[in-house]
Parts: structure tokens; C-alpha cells; sequence
């Protein structure tokens, strides 16, 4: 853990400003309305194996509107032009997730517990595991403290020892890699949904969302 922490620690002051900017912009969405946060879920169910940066060019494509109210044959054929992959079945988990907007934002934060929020979202929104939920949760400004752990993350733990290779991840392994993130997390000083941007960054070398 020690040399992954170093490099963390001598990350240059522009990564450092980039990701400090980026995680206010995500505490900033606690303040956001329901069109934002039913935007950010959409976002969220795009990048699943796939791009984070599709995943944007996509929700600058489409936003709020298109996300809300594009018919489901219109949106995959939409979504197939702003380059997403698996456009059919995204479309489909999209509408599903249409019985939610407008109240998004409430029901979230009526949990008392992040965890909490997050097995609601992955057992009633069609698209979203627990990455994808982790995803949202820190992207609205909730989950300061999931990580979200997608192949950049496992390939880098791997790199440093810190985990061993295995071939699916389910809900008991997820909990197991995240509470590893949280103890580097706690020594590095910094929430495990920032630890994942700067993990992500050394994958990279970008800082997104």
C-alpha cells in the first residue's frame, strides 16, 4: 500500500487542483433539482462497460430532455449517433427508469444510510450494478465514500498487490475490494469517492466524472 500512497501524495499541483475542482462540482449536485440528478442516473447507466467519456458526449447529446422524453425507438437510434454502445437494451433501461424522475432525488435522499441508497438503486434501476450506483452516488454528491470500481481501479490494485486476478465480481467481492479502497482512503486522508478519481487519473491521465 506504502508506494501506492506515495504516488498519491506527489501527484502534480494540476491533477490535484483538476480533481479538487471536479469534487466540488459533484458536492455542488446536492443542490441540483430532480432534471440533474434524472440526467446524472442516465449518465451513470450509459458508462456500464463501457466509457466514461461516451458516457458524456452522450448526456451534452441528449440532456435532460432527450433522456426524458425521447420515444424508446427514437433514443436508441439517438443514442447509437452519439456513438453508445449496447444503444437497444440502454434505451430500454432509460425508459424503466423514467418511473423515477421527478422524485429521484427525494427518494435518494430519504435514506439515512448510502448503502442503503445504493441497494435500492441497484435492485430498482434496470442497468445500474453496484458500480454504476457507486457512480451516481458520488457523482450527486451522496456517496462520498463508495468507490466505484471499474477496470481502471481493478487493473491498477492489481498492479500494486493489492488484489489477485478472479473472473466476475458479485456484491460480497465488491464490499470486500471497496473496504481495501476505504483503508487507503483513510491513510491517504481523502473520502474513497476522491481516492477514486486520482486511482482513475494514474489509468488515464484524465480526471472526468
Amino acid at each position: 500500500m506504502d508506494p501506492l500512497l506515495k504516488r498519491i501524495a506527489g501527484t502534480d499541483d494540476e491533477t490535484i487542483k483538476a480533481i479538487k475542482d471536479r469534487w466540488e462540482d459533484f458536492q455542488g449536485m446536492l443542490n441540483a433539482g430532480e432534471k440533474k440528478w434524472f440526467s446524472e442516473l442516465c449518465f451513470c447507466i450509459l458508462t456500464a462497460n463501457t466509457s466514461a467519456e461516451m458516457g458524456m458526449r452522450v448526456q451534452n447529446a441528449l440532456g435532460y430532455e432527450g433522456f426524458a422524453k425521447t420515444p424508446e425507438k427514437k433514443l436508441a437510434a439517438e443514442l447509437r449517433a452519439a456513438g453508445s454502445r449496447f444503444y437497444n437494451r440502454r434505451a430500454e433501461f432509460i425508459i424503466g427508469a423514467r418511473r423515477f424522475d421527478g422524485k429521484l432525488k427525494d427518494i435518494i435522499m430519504d435514506f439515512t444510510e448510502v448503502d442503503e441508497a445504493r441497494e435500492w438503486l441497484v435492485q430498482n434501476v434496470k442497468g445500474m450494478g453496484y458500480k454504476e450506483a457507486s457512480h451516481f452516488l458520488r457523482n450527486v454528491g451522496v456517496g462520498k465514500d463508495v468507490a466505484i470500481i471499474d477496470l481502471h481501479v481493478l487493473r491498477l490494485m492489481r498492479e500494486y498487490g493489492l488484489i489477485g486476478h478472479f473472473t466476475s465480481m458479485n456484491r460480497q467481492r465488491y464490499m470486500e475490494i471497496e473496504g481495501i479502497l476505504k483503508g487507503i482512503a483513510k491513510k491517504a486522508k481523502m473520502p474513497n469517492g476522491k481516492l477514486d478519481m486520482y486511482l482513475w487519473y494514474f489509468k488515464t491521465n484524465k480526471v472526468l466524472k
